[in-house]
């Protein structure tokens, strides 16, 4: 690690567990008496003192519970959303704010639980939670964080607890991305069907009602083509559920700090570090006196993930992994050979198998065996398209790969597409130019989500119009990116289309085109908007987007606007517009102007100036709910200095130096 001499410094050490730990980071802290402060956090008194001076009385600030008001106003606003009590329920809230002693983590948890019951006649499942509550305090006069997360885990609905324990497969501080949680789930079985509902549905279900419950959080990322949904465990919980995982063998976890946690019957693999079994994974066998010598027995694995780039002897036994249903490799660095990928396309039983992030470079044409396959993920590889027999993947729904920018190196979409008619998700395909497959795209019934690009080389007018008329038949489709991989206006087409999609949430428009298709004005559920290569010039950008009801975030990317000025004027309302996010990576427009009276809800801004130093902001003090700004530019950049005199009202503005640093973060109350 790294010294700290000759520094003054503020430092924040969080969740601090061992005296060991401290021991370790603060060989680290040099003090040369130049000013130096550190702050830790710990749940563990012996290591609060080890980690503060003896000399003149320990340095340590004890957390006081909340008073009783402030423990009631946080209980309703989780329970009843900031309403009041119902009386019938009044004294058992107080009983039960009495036993959680004013701890907040104690508070919001048993709150969660209870946010479930808060219709009339609820009173004795009130009652019944808090005997609960009472069978844990026998020996501790007040409820410890471990045993409401117990109680809050305890108090799950059979499904969920299982939804629950899957995040011990995971590391810790892990963020895990919501398709990819929500269709590994889906594959090992953990979604029970509902009538009416498809599995997703029911899958996205159970996420909501964790979240809601506080046992799992929530991050929004901003992605190129959208906001991804990130979520992770906090440490005390995931502690928990690793407990509750391995006691009922539900997951078995390998390397780090269970290197040498002893298996039986392995159901569900993850590998979290390095691991000596790793290195002779193959059936289990006897020693001389008959005692299982303690090699991993690999005949029951359901579930195989890897989180580090270790155990490449175990991929050399995939052939072992006969029940495998499935198989994420996602970031591991380690080489995939042909023999590798020949294993795998042996796995007869396998529904998601995710190699983002790999280094593989071809899908053999053998993966048309796996007939059960439900998601096949090759993002972020060197793989060059798809074999033709994909299309015998029939109950295949999540079909993801990278975006090439060559269309002859793209997953062109094949004959007999309608086949497929399983697919939700088709992640960057190429239309091609065959008058079929345009055909073939209006028979996808459950497609939710398709990113198209066209060649701008080999199309033609009845091509484009037949797919227009495929496009219209996707009632179910939620998300919608079609690009170009030329530099044309190939995608003049859309204006062609006559009924888009009704249920749309999502569209980007990626690549050329004269004019903003009028019918975007008639997508009501649509919340975001993105573009780029567009090049509109004038208002119709604006003009076309400032009335939808649902709206909520548009992206402005590399090349939209031709126009000199960007105006949002008075007339475009916005009503439920909350982020805007240009990026300027022309040299159009030079001029971004706010009119009083539009974007009344905007809270987020983000501006991209970081190719022009000359570039400016107009009337951004018109913009009055702002809460964060990001300007990505030069700090001398003038119209970066005159925006931060007008943003009185604004939380938070980070201003981000030319060479994409953060250069400072500047907070107004």
């Amino acid at each position: 690690c790294i010294r700290l001499v000759n520094c003054r410094y503020l430092i924040m050490v969080d969740d601090i567990w061992t005296i060991r730990a401290w021991e370790t980071i603060q060989s680290a802290l040099w003090d040369d008496n130049r000013g130096r402060r550190i702050i830790v956090t710990t749940r563990i008194e012996d290591v609060a003192k080890a980690c503060s001076p003896a000399i003149g009385g320990h340095y340590i600030h004890h957390m006081q519970p909340l008073e009783v008001e402030d423990s009631k106003k946080l209980f309703l606003s989780r329970t009843f959303v900031n309403k009041e009590c119902p009386e019938e329920l009044e004294d058992v809230m107080e009983n039960i704010l009495k036993r959680c002693g004013g701890l907040p983590l104690a508070i919001v948890s048993i709150a969660s639980v209870l946010a479930g019951y808060t219709s009339p006649g609820s009173k004795d499942k009130w009652e019944s939670i808090y005997k609960s509550i009472g069978s844990h305090m026998e020996s501790n006069p007040t409820l410890e964080g471990r045993q409401i997360l117990a109680l809050s885990y305890n108090h799950l609905r059979h499904e969920l607890k299982g939804c629950m324990m899957y995040f011990s497969i995971f590391p810790e501080d892990y963020e895990v991305n919501k398709d990819r949680l929500l269709w590994r789930w889906i594959a090992e079985g953990l979604v029970t069907e509902k009538r009416g509902s498809s599995l997703m549905e029911v899958a996205g279900s159970y996420l909501d009602d964790l979240v809601n419950r506080n046992m799992i959080q929530l991050r929004d990322e901003f992605k190129y083509y959208w906001k991804a949904k990130m979520y992770r465990v906090h440490d005390m919980f995931l502690e928990l559920i690793v407990s509750k995982s391995l006691e009922s063998n539900f997951a078995s976890l390998l390397g780090g700090q269970y290197a040498t946690m002893p298996y039986d019957r392995i159901r569900r693999l993850s590998i979290q570090g390095d691991d000596a079994r790793l290195e002779e994974a193959e059936q289990p066998r006897k020693n001389m006196a008959g005692v299982d010598d303690g090699i991993l027995d690999l005949e029951h694995v359901r579930s195989l993930s890897m989180f580090q780039h270790t155990g490449k002897k175990l991929l050399d036994q995939l052939g072992k992994f006969r029940l495998l249903r499935v198989l994420d490799l996602e970031g591991f660095k380690g080489a995939l050979t042909k023999d590798h990928m020949g294993y795998i396309c042996r796995l007869y039983l396998l529904r998601f198998l995710s190699l983002n992030g790999t280094e593989v470079e071809e899908i053999p044409s053998e993966i048309g065996k796996l007939e059960h396959l439900q998601t096949l993920d090759v993002r972020e590889t060197s793989v060059r398209g798809l074999p033709d027999t994909v299309t015998k993947l029939y109950k295949l729904e999540r079909q993801q790969i990278s975006y090439n920018g060559d269309a002859n190196l793209m997953w062109k979409l094949p004959l007999e597409l309608k086949k497929m008619k399983m697919l939700r998700e088709v992640g960057f395909a190429v239309l091609g130019n065959h008058l079929q497959v345009a055909q073939d795209v209006g028979e996808l019934d459950h497609l939710q989500e398709m990113v198209v690009y066209v060649d701008d080389i080999t199309f033609d007018n009845e091509v484009l119009t037949t797919f227009t008329g495929s496009l219209s038949k996707l009632y179910s489709l939620r998300r919608l990116i079609i690009g170009d991989v030329g530099y044309g206006n190939t995608l003049n087409f859309l204006n062609r289309l006559s009924s888009p999609p009704p249920l749309l949430q999502y569209l980007m428009i990626a690549g050329g085109i004269d004019r903003l298709p009028s019918w975007i004005m008639s997508l009501t559920c649509l919340g975001q908007f993105n573009m780029s290569w567009g090049k509109v010039a004038g208002d119709q950008l604006f003009d076309v987007l400032c009335e939808l009801p649902s709206l909520t975030t548009v992206c402005i990317h590399n090349y939209c606007y031709e126009g000199e000025v960007l105006v949002a004027r008075t007339r475009h309302r916005f009503p439920e517009l909350i982020t805007l996010r240009v990026a300027s990576g022309s040299n159009l427009p030079n001029v971004i102007r706010f009119e009083n009276g539009t974007m009344p809800k905007l809270e987020y801004l983000l501006v991209n100036f970081t190719d022009n130093n000359e570039k400016k902001i107009i009337g951004i003090r018109h913009l009055t709910s702002l809460k964060e700004v990001q300007l990505w530019g030069n700090e001398s950049n003038l119209a970066l200095r005159r925006a931060l005199k007008h943003l009185k009202n604004c939380s938070e503005i980070r201003i981000f130096h030319k060479s994409f640093g953060i250069r400072r973060t500047v907070k107004l109350v």
